[in-house]
């Protein structure tokens, strides 16, 4: 009974409440950054408009943040008249409002803690927000809605809150992305090497990317035996080796140099994987190390480079037939536990797609891959290597050099990548063709084969800024390992 009246009775139950937010707090902040214009700089990395609660306070935020930003002095007097100045606020006008912020206003020492407490309580808004979605939806969900797909947009959302501080993606203003563009070259301009984007650990490789930009999908094909896997796990490796972390001013980490590499690995297991990379390191065989056929001196080579790779950042998920949205959320569990600088996908053919429409059509469903590929570097803000089979009409031609129109099969590859990569190997395929020993071909040959001996091309057929063409590498097959070819001027001087 008592129960029932409490219901009932409205002084004790309240009607509505209130999203969670602190005026005093915005007020005490835009009073401190009106006296003194240096307390915008204390919350502007991470203190947007859209994180005030109340409207006019979003206005007088932006404003002043303009004005700032332009070397002006933002002061009640300068900016009311960019103020509408019919709004009152009470009994006040807004220009008469602004004066008694500065008026009140608290020092300058305070300045960021009101800018942490307005941008908590902003973030516990837009969780309030996604938390609703996620009922109303639960309990209104149309028929061809799976659970599946409610969590994995659930996800999402709360990645990009904990990401940004807002989940609504949204039109950013060209100032903020022109800002963004400048910040890259200047990490360009600091960075070892003079690169916008991670380094390969390739040298001319590097130079024709400019390393691996952050949001690029960078497909990397090739026929079978042509060495794509051996080329991304080198790559993976020099990343990860390279990897030093930098603190930020949230207390975060950020990679200086290097970065922590997520590899999905859906044709080896993770021992495979493993066993390429020490051999490629040790410079032992992999076939000799599995076969166990080595030295006591190697092995224990191979225990000083396992010790090593202990501490490197590089984590392998081996599931095999991966879909894009269990892929996407694994990706993003990773960002948010480890970080993450570089994704690699080995490889595109054997994922699947997430809708029972694409399964029915192998096109459609790399499609759906590959869209979902790029929107996932877009998302997560890292460049993706996603490696690809070719169509076999290569092998039916004279110059087995790949073209862009041998991916044509697989859907959207090419559209939806920013930079694809081919690797091809003449001696692959000149190895196939040995004629008998003795004869006049025979020599013909085995002068073409000691011209390709351990050399591979890198053809880079697209990219969407930077320039196309070749990059000769050094290979060794044994090791699984790709290097860079000594430049001429570097070379002992010759005598014919």
């Amino acid at each position: 009974m008592a129960d029932a009246v409490r219901k009932l009775n409205p002084a004790e139950t309240p009607l509505y409440r209130e999203p969670p937010n602190n005026i005093e707090a915005e007020q005490a902040l835009l009073g401190a950054i009106l006296v003194n214009n240096d307390a915008f700089y204390r919350v502007s990395d991470f203190l947007k408009p859209n994180h005030f609660y109340e409207p006019l306070h979003r206005r007088i935020y932006e404003v002043a943040a303009e004005f700032i930003r332009m070397g002006k002095i933002a002061s009640p007097i300068t900016i009311k008249t960019f103020l509408p100045a019919e709004e009152k606020v009470g009994e006040l006008t807004v220009a008469q409002y602004l004066a008694r912020l500065a008026a009140e206003a608290v020092t300058i020492i305070n300045a960021a803690d009101y800018g942490r407490a307005i941008y908590d309580l902003a973030v516990r808004r837009a969780l309030i927000t996604v938390g609703e979605d996620m009922v109303n939806i639960a309990y209104d969900a149309p028929v061809d809605m799976a659970p599946q797909s409610q969590i994995e947009d659930a996800e999402r959302r709360l990645f990009e809150l904990a990401e940004t501080g807002r989940y609504d993606g949204g039109f950013e203003s060209f100032g903020d992305a022109t800002k963004t563009a400048i910040d890259m070259a200047n990490a360009a301009f600091m960075r070892d090497g003079g690169l916008s984007g991670i380094s390969t650990g390739l040298r001319d490789l590097d130079k024709r990317m400019g390393g691996l930009q952050p949001s690029d999908l960078i497909i990397l094909a090739g026929r079978p035996g042509m060495g794509k896997t051996s080329l991304a796990t080198n790559i993976a490796f020099n990343i990860a080796a390279a990897y030093e972390p930098a603190q930020q001013a949230d207390g975060s980490f950020k990679a200086a140099n290097g970065g922590v590499v997520g590899f999905f690995s859906l044709e080896m297991s993770s021992e495979q994987l493993a066993t390429r990379i020490i051999s490629e390191q040790t410079e032992i065989p992999s076939s000799k190390i599995r076969r166990g056929e080595i030295t006591e001196a190697e092995f224990e080579k191979l225990v000083g480079c396992a010790q090593m790779m202990q501490k490197i950042p590089l984590f392998i998920d081996a599931t095999g037939g991966i879909s894009i949205a269990q892929l996407a959320a694994r990706s993003r569990r990773l960002k948010r536990q480890r970080g993450l600088d570089v994704l690699v996908i080995d490889y595109v053919q054997l994922m699947q797609g997430s809708s029972a429409k694409a399964q029915q059509n192998r096109v459609q469903e790399i499609t759906e891959i590959t869209t979902g590929l790029k929107a996932l570097a877009k998302e997560l803000g890292v460049p993706i290597i996603a490696l690809s089979q070719l169509s076999r009409q290569v092998e039916s031609r004279d110059d087995k050099r790949p073209q862009l129109s041998d991916l044509r099969e697989s859907g959207s590859i090419e559209q939806d990548a920013d930079v694809v990569l081919f690797v091809y190997r003449e001696e692959y395929y000149l190895k196939n063709k040995e004629p008998k020993p003795g004869t006049e071909e025979y020599l013909r040959w085995e002068a073409d084969m000691n011209e390709v001996r351990g050399k591979a091309e890198v053809i880079i057929a697209k990219q969407r800024h930077g320039p196309t063409g070749t990059v000769p590498l050094g290979f060794q097959g044994e090791f699984t390992r790709f290097f860079d070819l000594a430049e001429e001027s570097h070379l002992p001087e010759r005598f014919e």
